[in-house]
């Protein structure tokens, strides 16, 4: 497995990370002994960043991670959860809550610090200089404290994810769905920012949230109509080469060397398998040139998110 360094943090990490999204039951059902499983087979193989929420599941995710990683397996990771988040519609970025929401997660996680905690999808919180002060401070103090090593913060809209870059001194930030096929924004404009500040970032969703899948997105989705229509032209693309499209779409960011790890959820030894295959091979070019192709009319187009509209 491929390591790249995070940011000024130090951290060597896997350019394929495990996202605990789905055993928090995001993405259906799932066996508990089998995604341990999972989570084994990848950490066997060289996967070393895993990152969960107290909002994947109300911290069910957390909780199976905690004791899939006892026994030893915790010191071979770094390990890296959220606060902020705590359900569909409901946050709260104080700084009571983010140190209590800690405290939490340690006992969750079975651990007695976390490598990175980072406040989760900020631009939910209407109060932006708030975040940028109070929940910054707590994440400050909880690191002084030695609850974790580095500190962040996480977000959907490129434009709110580099003010949060400019106006704090974060170790490492998550930007998703932005270091895509259909979207490169954060190559873009992102990463250089991010280079200049020492700024860590942590790659995630490169399918786009199912946007890039051969199935498509589900119905929840909050893509424009036109940019769905481009992705299923997408997988169609590839269906006619005999290819997959979730496959095309993990391989692409992991060609960037600026990108230093990619997130994706996985829950079952077959999608660790699948991910691993991914990372250990190499697109097709005329493959991809066509792909990119069919999506350019669409690229970089984004979607409102939180209390953040996005542009025209």
């Amino acid at each position: 497995m491929r390591k790249r360094t995070l940011g000024k943090t130090g951290l060597s990490v896997s350019v394929l990370g495990f996202g605990g999204g789905p055993l928090g039951g995001f993405y259906g059902g799932f066996e508990e002994n089998e995604s341990i499983r999972a989570l084994h087979l990848a950490i066997d193989r060289g996967v070393n960043l895993v990152d969960t929420s107290p909002y994947y599941g109300g911290g069910k995710s957390e909780e199976i991670l905690g004791r899939g990683l006892a026994g030893g397996w915790r010191q071979k990771v770094v390990l890296a959860t959220k606060c902020g988040r705590i359900a569909k519609d409901q946050f709260d970025f104080s700084a009571r809550f983010i140190k209590e929401s800690c405290e939490t997660s340690l006992r969750l996680l079975q651990t007695d610090h976390v490598d990175i905690l980072q406040a989760h999808d900020i631009e939910f919180e209407p109060n932006e200089a708030m975040v940028f002060d109070e929940t910054l401070k707590a994440l400050e103090d909880l690191k002084r404290q030695g609850k974790c090593r580095f500190i962040g913060m996480t977000c959907y809209p490129i434009g709110m994810l580099a003010r949060a870059i400019e106006a704090c001194p974060l170790d490492v930030v998550i930007s998703y769905c932005h270091a895509t096929l259909l979207d490169q924004s954060m190559q873009e404009t992102l990463i250089p920012l991010a280079e200049r500040r020492g700024t860590g970032i942590i790659n995630a969703s490169a399918m786009s949230m199912g946007l890039l899948t051969m199935a498509g997105p589900q119905d929840w989705h909050p893509a424009p109509a036109e940019v769905k229509v481009a992705c299923r032209q997408a997988a169609e693309v590839c269906q006619r080469h005999g290819a997959d499209l979730a496959q095309l779409a993990m391989q692409f960011p992991l060609l960037d060397e600026r990108i230093a790890t990619t997130l994706v959820g996985m829950k079952t030894v077959s999608e660790v398998e699948s991910n691993l295959e991914a990372e250990a091979s190499r697109p097709d070019p005329l493959l991809l040139a066509e792909v990119l192709q069919v999506l350019a009319p669409v690229k970089n187009r984004c979607w409102d998110s939180g209390l953040w509209k996005a542009e025209a």
